[in-house]
């Protein structure tokens, strides 16, 4: 079968490599094209356009690059019209991709749509879940409290369990990782920035100035190779710290604490039990947006997927040193709350359930799709 995907950044790059690599196992006659990056180039097909040219994030972000954003959307429709897919394979990036399905619909085209990885509609204008079941043909789910949301609006949605199970089950950490990356056996401070460009200018140099607080700590920061690397310059002005490229799963395996840019990140450090403080800074005009749309009272998965604080968040003013320092020095091996946080990210791991996402999509494919592989 012939299967579209769209991966709009770089954690749906890596969701969408192992879906499609497990409907591979099922299909072996499969055929990839898609909207997506590196991670899916490596199992195949075809890369049609790579999300560093669309990963746009916030109000104002968004805005600025109206134009560009609606030649990626006229340039994918077209190009989905030419290669008639049987199915085509939503991955998370909601905006953009809704408005696919909404194409799709629109012009008759039989083609099955499947979204893996929910839009976050139960964040803000929860109706809009009406016009998700009216777009999507099979929803994929990978937050537990997703299903019974969807129930409200008489949806049935799978849910196949979180693909970050399935990434971390798949991680072998690397027996060099510290001598290769200049790091010593003293205790490490991961920083994990996030790899947007507004996230880098906006939130590293908060982060980097908590390091002269923590003397007896080595620090290190997350970084992506295929983002500029003059936004990891600020760096300099601390030449102690490290930048570790492409290996957060490593840095986190050997971290004793972390501070994280609001995202996918939160719940990998998390499932890592790796006490952290998530911290999120956008524009002025994102903020006030969104801070009176949103209906969920946290922001990060790790707390969104327990229903109660199990992190700290720091947001916009309170993502500065002085807070930052300040609680994650209550998470730390010496802090009051280190104990308590690992107790809870325990609870979470429960929640989640077992690895197996990738799978169970592929399998939840096949059967949508009336296949037999």
């Amino acid at each position: 079968m012939k299967y579209y995907l769209i991966a709009g950044e770089r954690s749906g790059d890596m969701h969408a490599a192992n879906l499609m690599s497990a409907i591979l196992k099922r299909d072996a006659q499969a055929e990839f094209r898609y909207f997506g990056g590196d991670a899916m180039q490596a199992v195949g097909g075809t890369l049609v356009k790579h999300y560093r040219e669309m990963a746009f994030m916030g109000v104002w972000e968004v805005l600025m690059n109206l134009r560009t954003i609606s030649r990626l959307l006229t340039a994918c429709k077209k190009d989905i019209e030419v290669w008639q897919p049987d199915a085509i394979i939503l991955v998370d990036y909601s905006g953009f991709n809704l408005r696919i399905a909404s194409h799709i619909k629109k012009q008759n085209l039989p083609i099955k749509t499947i979204f893996y990885i929910s839009p976050k509609v139960w964040a803000w204008n929860t109706k809009r879940a009406w016009k998700v079941k009216k777009l999507i043909d099979c929803m994929l789910c990978i937050l537990p409290f997703e299903v019974d949301f969807y129930k409200k609006y008489d949806y049935d949605v799978h849910y196949v369990g979180n693909p970050i199970l399935d990434a971390i089950a798949q991680f072998t950490p690397n027996p060099n990782f510290l001598a290769e990356n200049g790091l010593t056996n003293l205790p490490t401070i991961a920083l994990l920035p996030g790899s947007r460009k507004q996230e880098l200018l906006k939130i590293l140099p908060t982060m980097l100035a908590i390091v002269p607080d923590f003397p007896e700590y080595q620090f290190a920061v997350a970084g992506v190779s295929n983002v500029d690397k003059k936004l990891y310059e600020v760096c300099k002005n601390y030449p102690n710290v490290k930048i570790v490229w492409d290996s957060s799963y490593d840095l986190l395996q050997i971290a004793a604490g972390a501070v994280v840019t609001s995202g996918t990140a939160t719940l990998e450090t998390a499932l890592f039990r790796v006490p952290e403080v998530v911290v999120y800074r956008t524009s002025a005009l994102t903020y006030e947006v969104v801070k009176r749309i949103i209906k969920v009272p946290y922001i990060s998965l790790v707390n969104l997927i327990g229903q109660k604080e199990i992190v700290k968040e720091l947001i916009q003013k309170a993502c500065n040193p002085q807070s930052v320092g300040k609680e994650l020095k209550k998470v730390l091996p010496t802090g009051e709350l280190h104990y308590q946080t690992l107790t809870k990210y325990d609870e979470l791991k429960m929640l989640m359930g077992e690895a197996g996402a990738s799978e169970k999509s592929a399998d939840v494919i096949a059967r949508f799709l009336g296949t037999t592989f």
